[in-house]
């Protein structure tokens, strides 16, 4: 049985996922692929990780900084990219000040999507389509709202995403590993669909596993993985201890199904494909 054979469990015909990974290469290329990778569908907020990359590659164009003020009082780049500026999930209220709590907000990367779009001068999605998914080769996937929650695209994409974030080439290797590395240590707050966590580890847009539990990967992931999970029924995560990385459109919103089946299927993955 391969591990992508858990998706007959799921009850979401259109489900499809792929592995990524160097194997026994040097090469980083696709291990498995199971159901149709041309089938669009909503990332949710996997997208984060898009508008995440848009966003250092920014930065790196010193187009803007991490610690410029951006978002409420005190608060700054840096700050908005790891959930700690105090702005509420999907409003545009201030629950805290920034650095106090691990607060998930859309609303946060919102903000950055105009700070973007004001400093380079054309419009957020302009940039992310020019700066991220064209030279990706992400040609059917586009931005079609948020820049937290708006990508749509078919499971190809994702899977060209995943292989950038094994080996970077839009930004540099070390603004990679700074961007996946808890920012503001120690802070707690809520994973949603999860609970509350302290800490609540947390890289620049970037969700670190550490040793969160329950959630949405498995047992058997390092620490040091890192991606997102959508509402749509998406994921994406990247084990460098393992070498690995494992690319989920499911067509099923997330639920209580996906909190059992998710942790599965990334375990078996690992058992099947783990350096």
């Amino acid at each position: 049985m391969s591990a992508l054979d858990n998706l007959d469990r799921w009850g979401a015909p259109d489900a499809r996922a792929a592995v990524v990974g160097r194997g026994g290469g040097r090469t980083v290329e696709v291990l498995e692929v199971r159901g149709d990778p041309t089938l669009r569908g909503e990332w949710a907020s996997v997208t984060k990780l898009v508008t995440a990359l848009a966003v250092l590659l920014a930065v790196e164009e010193e187009a803007l900084a991490l610690e410029e003020p951006a978002g409420p009082p005190g608060s700054t780049v840096r700050h908005l990219l790891a959930h700690t500026s105090g702005l509420a999930f999907d409003e545009d209220r201030v629950f805290d000040k920034p650095g106090e709590q691990r607060i998930y907000s859309n609303t946060g990367f919102d903000v950055l999507g105009a700070l973007v779009g004001d400093r380079t001068g054309m419009p957020f999605a302009d940039y992310l389509t020019e700066g991220v998914l064209s030279p990706l080769g992400m040609a059917a996937t586009h931005l079609e709202g948020s820049p937290a929650t708006g990508l749509a695209g078919p499971l190809e994409d994702l899977v060209r995403l995943a292989r950038e974030l094994l080996e970077p080439t839009l930004v540099s290797a070390v603004t990679l590993a700074k961007a996946t590395t808890v920012a503001f240590p120690g802070v707690g707050g809520v994973l949603p669909g999860f609970g509350r966590h302290r800490p609540l580890d947390w890289g620049l847009g970037f969700e670190v596993r550490d040793a969160k539990s329950p959630h949405w990967t498995g047992r058997g992931n390092s620490p040091a993985t890192f991606g997102h999970f959508g509402r749509s029924g998406s994921f994406l995560w990247v084990d460098p201890a393992a070498r690995l990385a494992c690319a989920v459109l499911s067509g099923r919103d997330f639920g209580p199904w996906a909190k059992e089946a998710w942790p599965l299927l990334s375990d078996a993955v690992l058992a099947e494909h783990g350096a």
